[in-house]
């Protein structure tokens, strides 16, 4: 009796390889939060490129009235010094973490320890 107990009913399942990379305990979490941060950062990206065409066009069809030239002119900078702010964030984040942890991708490429 002690020996079917033992055994493993379901047999061994082994994960597609798709899900395989993710079954490592230090890795999940930190994954996760790094596909989250990539997809916010071309989200970015796409919002500057669209804003920035929307601008463009806003600055184009002005003509000669000045509060709508300025107004183009405000969005492209606000635009432009958002996606400085987004990838000087990398830079920082690169930095400081070569500062503090000895390595440069510590804190871009999150893991969770495990003992």
């Amino acid at each position: 009796m002690k020996n079917l107990l033992a055994a493993d009913p379901f047999g061994k399942v082994t994960p597609p390889p798709v899900i395989a990379q993710f079954t490592d305990p230090g890795l999940g979490l930190g994954t996760f939060l790094n596909v989250i941060l990539k997809i916010l950062i071309v989200g970015a990206g796409i919002y500057t490129l669209i804003n920035l065409v929307m601008a463009g066009y806003a600055f184009m069809s002005a003509g000669d009235d000045p509060k709508k030239v300025a107004g183009a002119w405000a969005t492209i900078w606000q635009s432009l010094l958002g996606l400085a702010f987004t990838a000087g964030a990398f830079v920082l984040a690169a930095i400081f973490g070569q500062l503090l942890f000895g390595d440069s991708t510590f804190i871009l490429k999150p893991t969770i320890p495990t003992l």
